[in-house]
C-alpha cells in the first residue's frame, strides 16, 4: 500500500511529502496517523518544516501544522520554502546588496515568528513575514526580514562582522552582529517607522541603521 504521507529529516528539521492525488481531508487524517507515536520521540521539540508534493493553499499549511503540532507536540518554528520562483521574486526586491547572500545556501522560512519562539542557523537566514516582539533568531551569516522586525537578532554569531540585518520595517527589540550590540541610540537612527527596507551594519565598534 502506497503511503500517503512520509516523513523525513535534513539539518533543518522535517520534510513532509503530500502525496498530490487524494483529497486533502485523507492527508490530514495521515499526517494526524503519521505523527501519533511520534510524541517521546521528538520530546517538545522546536523545528522547521517543510512539504513537498503538492500545492498548498495557507488555510491548508495552518490545518497541517495545527495537527501536526498538537499530535506529536512539537513546535513549528518556521516552513522552509522550497518554491526556487518564489525565491528568486523576493531576491529581486533586495538584490542590490544582497546578492552574494542569496548565491550561498540560506535557511528560507515563511511565516511570522511569534513571541518566544527562537531560530537557530548555522547559515544566513531570510524570514518571508514578521518577527514579533519576544521572538529571537540567531545566525551564523546575515539576517533578512520580509516583513516586520521587533523581536532580537544576532547575526554573525560567532564574530563573523561582515554580516548585516536587513528588514522592511527595522523595529528590534535587541540587535547585535558579530560582538557588536546596538548602541541606545538605534531608535534615533531608525526616525522613519515606515515600511522602508533598512539595512544594520557594523562601522568600526558600533551598529549602523542605514535606507537602502
Amino acid at each position: 500500500m502506497n503511503r500517503h504521507v512520509t516523513v523525513k529529516s535534513n539539518k533543518y528539521g522535517l520534510i513532509v511529502h503530500l502525496r498530490n492525488d487524494v483529497p486533502f481531508e485523507e492527508l490530514l487524517t495521515e499526517v494526524e496517523r503519521t505523527f501519533r507515536d511520534t510524541v517521546n520521540f521528538f520530546g517538545k521539540s522546536k523545528l522547521a518544516i517543510s512539504f513537498e508534493g503538492r500545492i498548498l493553499t495557507k488555510d491548508q499549511e495552518h490545518q497541517l501544522i495545527e495537527k501536526i503540532s498538537d499530535t506529536a507536540q512539537i513546535e513549528i518554528v518556521c516552513i522552509i520554502d522550497n518554491d526556487e520562483k518564489r525565491e528568486k521574486m523576493y531576491k529581486r526586491l533586495v538584490e542590490q546588496s544582497l546578492d552574494e547572500l542569496f548565491n550561498k545556501d540560506g535557511l528560507f522560512c515563511r511565516g511570522t515568528l511569534r513571541k518566544r519562539q527562537v531560530l537557530e542557523s548555522e547559515k544566513s537566514v531570510v524570514v518571508i513575514g514578521d518577527v514579533e516582539e519576544g521572538a529571537t533568531i540567531v545566525a551564523k551569516g546575515s539576517i533578512i526580514v520580509l516583513g516586520k522586525l521587533k523581536g532580537n537578532v544576532h547575526a554573525g554569531a560567532g564574530d563573523v562582522p561582515d554580516a548585516f540585518v536587513v528588514s522592511l520595517s527595522m523595529q528590534p527589540r535587541q540587535l547585535k552582529i558579530g560582538n557588536i550590540s546596538a548602541r541606545h541610540d538605534i531608535e534615533t537612527q531608525n526616525k522613519d517607522m515606515s515600511m522602508a527596507p533598512k539595512m544594520a551594519i557594523t562601522e568600526g565598534k558600533q551598529i549602523r541603521i542605514i535606507s537602502i
